[in-house]
């Protein structure tokens, strides 16, 4: 029986490095998703409440929390009411960097809500 030492060891250490750069990486992805979902669950209770609010008391309030959460600037929420409902709605991009370069994702978050 022959036994070759280190090379198990070599191998559990890349694919350790492996899975801690992907969960590096991975995390960038998902703070970014998890920005836009919170985003969007508030801006479903603004339209839930917006026959109650004036539309920029509506933005003001989303743009307060867009600044709490870390969402670029370049999100500028937009409010239409017709007589049957509100739409509120925004779009941005977030830059995910990774060592090969970086990934811009785009999002557009958008409600409607009937009265």
């Amino acid at each position: 029986m022959v036994r070759r030492l280190g090379r198990t060891s070599l191998g559990c250490l890349f694919l350790l490095l492996l899975l801690v750069s992907g969960a590096y990486f991975g995390y960038e992805f998902l703070d970014a998703y998890y920005r836009y979902y919170t985003l969007r669950d508030a801006m479903t209770q603004e339209a839930r409440f917006a026959a109650d609010r004036s539309d920029a008391m509506v933005r003001l309030r989303m743009r307060a929390k867009a600044d709490s959460l870390g969402v670029p600037d370049e999100a500028v929420f937009r409010v239409r009411r017709n007589r049957s409902g509100v739409a509120i709605w925004t779009t941005y991009t977030e830059v995910v960097r990774l060592p090969i370069g970086e990934k811009r994702l785009r999002f557009e978050p958008i409600v409607q809500r009937e009265f």
